[in-house]
């Protein structure tokens, strides 16, 4: 009788969500710690990652500043890992990050984008999933989203390319390197319709923190569908005058 050959299982790849976040904004300092419907703004963002499915990790990436201590203390309190390091070197950041937990990619999310929208990191993790031979995924690629609502993945090897290579600015925006010029990483960009690109929803500056605390009067404290935050912008012309005149910085300025 011939003994049934045993197959060993593969283990899944390991996505893990890291949240970069720090005190030290030049427009709006503290931004990632003011409250928004009566939890810090990066309660906001961990709660849209951990409600994500197919993201095994959350990870907050912070400063070994001084005054990021109250990010680390948040982030414990939170009951999610922290990593610190160079405050502009925010690359390191997440090449210790991915390190530290062993992860397969990692899914970049900024602390100042409080109303992700945990179904847009679902799409963009199964993507990935799905053809993990991928280096960089993105709803960034092709901007069809408000800004603040921007979701990226990198594979360990997009990761560890961008190290190698990226210098200067590209270190603080972290992926910027490997979208900057085509062909430089296997990539794939997610787009929705409609298209609403010309709205923003990320937090920096006063004017920003008024167009939030008004769409979350309205909507509530959960993390919005993207279709809905959009349609009560556009019901909403007021509100989007709001922060209509921010200008959102190049990469280049850091």
């Amino acid at each position: 009788m011939q003994t049934p050959t045993t197959v060993a299982s593969v283990p899944a790849p390991r996505v893990v969500a890291v949240v970069q976040a720090r005190t030290g904004s030049t427009r709006l300092p503290g931004k990632v710690l003011l409250p928004l419907a009566g939890r810090p703004v990066l309660d906001w963002v961990v709660r849209a990652a951990r409600t994500a499915t197919g993201v095994d990790q959350v990870v907050v990436a912070t400063s070994t500043a001084a005054g990021d201590d109250a990010v680390a203390a948040a982030a414990a309190r939170l009951g999610v890992d922290v990593v610190r390091g160079s405050e502009l070197d925010v690359l390191d950041r997440f090449v210790q990050a991915r390190a530290a937990t062993h992860a397969d990619a990692v899914v970049r999310l900024t602390a100042d984008c409080p109303l992700l929208d945990p179904a847009l990191i679902t799409q963009v993790v199964a993507a990935w999933r799905a053809t993990p031979d991928l280096d960089y995924v993105a709803t960034t690629l092709v901007r069809t989203l408000p800004r603040g609502l921007d979701v990226e993945l990198v594979s360990a090897r997009g990761l560890a390319l961008a190290d190698a290579n990226a210098r200067e600015h590209h270190r603080v925006h972290v992926t910027s390197w490997l979208y900057d010029e085509p062909g430089r990483c296997r990539a794939l960009g997610l787009v929705v319709s409609p298209d609403a690109h010309d709205l923003r929803v990320t937090l920096d500056t006063p004017q920003d923190a008024e167009l939030l605390r008004a769409l979350v009067t309205a909507l509530g404290d959960r993390p919005p569908a993207w279709r809905d935050l959009v349609a009560a912008l556009r019901a909403a012309p007021e509100l989007t005058a709001l922060n209509a005149g921010v200008v959102q910085k190049r990469l280049h300025e850091g």
